[in-house]
């Protein structure tokens, strides 16, 4: 207990937990875009729940995942090396995930273009294997995330209940952004398409970064963002126009 005391009464701990809370929230955008998309999937009835299994699993996994902050630093050191290519099991993990997200967001953008989909089944046991499928790869999505952030934030500072409550306070906020973000999508399925395409760019992302070839994830959310911003403004005319046809 005196050394938390001892860690908050020093200015530098506060300026690391803002820094860290920021991050964590800018990171959780990824993995809340992907928990709203997937669980838009399932019925109606399922979908509340399932987006606060998911984010409470994302919780669970982070601060079990600091716990276990040593284990997780030797994750960055190399397997093998060939010739000068030494991968770690973080650049393993980063560039799995990276092929499920881009696999997965590929898979969603085709569901949206296909003129002739699949039939959905209702039955009561394909409605629990959808459920289940999606709390899985939900869980495998926190899992890279998780990792990766972690990993992030032992550089910003070595004290691991600042870490804590860094992840607590962003899946928080994930907790209250998730409803709303969904309902969201819902009411614009174009930006699904854009929310996707996101999912593709950050899958990418990951992969370039397990492979060495790192981007800053600055570029990545500026792009992000001004997508966004132009269609912000496509919704906007869309519905002025709709409002002087009224």
């Amino acid at each position: 207990m005196e050394q938390l005391i001892t860690i908050f009464l020093d200015p530098v701990s506060w300026a690391a937990l803002a820094m860290l809370i920021v991050m964590e929230i800018v990171l959780g955008i990824d993995n809340l875009v992907f928990i709203a998309i997937v669980t838009n999937r399932l019925p109606e009835a399922q979908q509340l729940k399932a987006r606060r299994i998911g984010i409470a699993l994302a919780l669970i996994l982070r601060l079990a995942l600091l716990s276990m902050i040593a284990m997780l630093v030797h994750l960055q050191k190399p397997i093998v090396n060939w010739d000068g290519f030494a991968p770690s099991w973080r650049d393993v993990i980063l560039v799995g995930g990276g092929l499920f997200l881009v696999w997965k967001a590929t898979r969603e953008i085709h569901h949206l273009v296909d003129p002739n989909p699949a039939p959905t089944i209702y039955g009561a046991a394909a409605v629990t294997r959808g459920f289940a499928a999606t709390i899985v790869q939900i869980l495998l999505l926190d899992m890279v995330f998780s990792i990766d952030s972690i990993l992030t934030a032992v550089g910003m500072t070595q004290h691991v209940p600042i870490m804590m409550i860094a992840v607590i306070f962003a899946v928080i906020v994930m907790l209250i952004a998730a409803d709303p973000l969904a309902e969201f999508f819902k009411r614009n399925p174009t930006i699904v398409m854009l929310a996707l395409g996101f999912l593709l760019l950050i899958g990418t992302t990951l992969i370039a970064d397990g492979f060495g070839f790192h981007i800053p994830r600055a570029y990545i959310y500026a792009a992000m963002g001004f997508s966004a911003l132009v269609e912000g403004l496509n919704i906007l005319a869309r519905s002025a126009k709709n409002k002087q046809s009224d």
